[in-house]
Order: C-alpha cells, then sequence, then structure tokens
C-alpha cells in the first residue's frame, strides 16, 4: 500500500452531533464542486480519493519564490516583477503570515451558521495605496505556449481557490481588493543542455475574484453532510465513472476471467 494513501480513516469526519467546528479546508470546498458524492464519501464516510503523489519540484519553486518576495516584504521595496507589470502593491508583512501560509492552519474563520472552520493557506499578501489586501497565489507548470491568462476549464479551480482566500480575509475584517494575482513559472523547454539548471518564464496575471459563491456552498455542503443519503456522482467525475466501469464489470461475471488470464 502506498505510503501516501490510507484506504479509510476515522479521525476528522463530520458528525451531525458535534458541538465542535468541523474543519473545512479550500481544497475541500473544490472537491465538493467537482464531486458531491466523493466530498461526502471523504467528508462523512472517511474513503477519500487517492492521492496524487506530491510535486516536489513545484514545492521547491514555491518555496524559493515565498524566500525571494520575503527580501522584498523586508526591504519595503518593490518586487522587479511588480515593477515589470507597473502594479500598486507591494509584499507587505503581517504578524500572522507564517501562519496563513501554513497549509494544517492558514487563515481561518468560523462560519457560525453552519460550524465549519474554513481555512486555507495562502502563498502571498500584497498591499496596495489604498490600503487594500492583495491576494496572490503561485503557480508553476512547464508548457511550449506563453502562459498570459487563465482560460482552460481545469484552471476554474485557480480562480475559486483565490476568492476563497479573499473571502477569508475579508470575513477576518481585513479590506481586499478584488483584483489578486497569479505569479506564473512556466519552465522553459526550448534550452540546448539543461546544465543542471531550469529557467523558467514569469508571468503576473491579473484576475478579479468574485466570492459571492462561497456561503452558498458552504450551506449546500452542509445539507449535504447532514443527508443520510450518499448523493449522486458528477457525470463527469472521472474517480466515479472508473468505479461505476468495474462494477458493472463485476455484474457482468467478465472480471474474474479476465484476472485468471493475465496470471
Amino acid at each position: 500500500m502506498s505510503e501516501y494513501y490510507t484506504p479509510q480513516r476515522v479521525r476528522g469526519l463530520y458528525s451531525p452531533a458535534a458541538t465542535e467546528p468541523f474543519k473545512l479546508s479550500r481544497s475541500k470546498i473544490d472537491l465538493f464542486l467537482e464531486c458531491p458524492r466523493c466530498f461526502y464519501l471523504d467528508r462523512f464516510l472517511g474513503v477519500g480519493r487517492p492521492p496524487g503523489f506530491p510535486f516536489a519540484l513545484n514545492s521547491a519553486v514555491d518555496h524559493l519564490l515565498k524566500l525571494e518576495f520575503d527580501i522584498h516584504r523586508t526591504n519595503g521595496t518593490k518586487h522587479p516583477l511588480i515593477v515589470k507589470y507597473g502594479i500598486d502593491a507591494r509584499p507587505i508583512p503581517h504578524d500572522d503570515l507564517d501562519k496563513w501560509r501554513h497549509n494544517f492552519t492558514g487563515i481561518q474563520h468560523v462560519h457560525q451558521l453552519t460550524n465549519f472552520l474554513v481555512f486555507g493557506a495562502i502563498d502571498d499578501l500584497w498591499q496596495n495605496s489604498q490600503g487594500e489586501y492583495i491576494v496572490v497565489d503561485y503557480k508553476s507548470t512547464s508548457k511550449d505556449e506563453e502562459i498570459t491568462e487563465l482560460n482552460k476549464a481545469w484552471q476554474d479551480g485557480y480562480k475559486r481557490q483565490m476568492e476563497v482566500y479573499q473571502w477569508l480575509l475579508r470575513q477576518n475584517g481585513y479590506k481586499v481588493s478584488d483584483t489578486g494575482y497569479f505569479v506564473y513559472c512556466n519552465g522553459r523547454t526550448d534550452k540546448e543542455a539543461f546544465d543542471a539548471k531550469l529557467e523558467f518564464d514569469i508571468t503576473l496575471i491579473a484576475y478579479k475574484g468574485d466570492d459571492s459563491w462561497v456561503e452558498k456552498t458552504l450551506f449546500n455542503i452542509h445539507n449535504c453532510l447532514n443527508n443520510s443519503l450518499i448523493p449522486a456522482a458528477n457525470p463527469g467525475c472521472d474517480y466515479c465513472n472508473y468505479v461505476n466501469a468495474v462494477e458493472a464489470k463485476e455484474k457482468e461475471g467478465n472480471l474474474l476471467p479476465v484476472l485468471q488470464s493475465s496470471n
């Protein structure tokens, strides 16, 4: 069994009778939007999706970007990328920034009407001349095409991610700009040789968020978790479609002969 996957958990699951706030991460909110059935199996029954393996290179880029922007945060200066794009912003110090960046704490808010403790870990925090906080998220990839906008369907999750962070900051009483930024690092593959280093093209992509969907979604999640019936799968969920296909083959009685013939 993979060290990254536990088939069934008993801790951290939702109980309708619990009085303590239920921890609900930004990523689990997105899971609910992807597939209510997968979410219910995960958060109520303790059977989560098999995870992808960690992307160590992405984590390294994330770490180095934080160190780089923190130099300008300490010095009170603008990062060259901010200057290049003419953005009215600079990295801003905050006593809670380290906590807000930590995956298991993040910035938090207890949503009283659902008793959810909603949290998410931000990458960076800037501030403009109007005193508004600006949510900044780091992304890294390697594509042949230049990345200048978030126009792919799979990037909708990036947008929701930023909007949840904006919502959390606002729930904590902060004045937040609708416009956030993605620092997008694209690994170059057009070099003649590797030479033990990977070079990146870095772009700054502005995104105007709208967090009006967040609270409605929390109520929908609350209704889902307090329902005794497992919800229907999203028709586009690859995980559920795989399970359904396997179950169909088992019912046909075709699975055993296939397994036997492969031994």
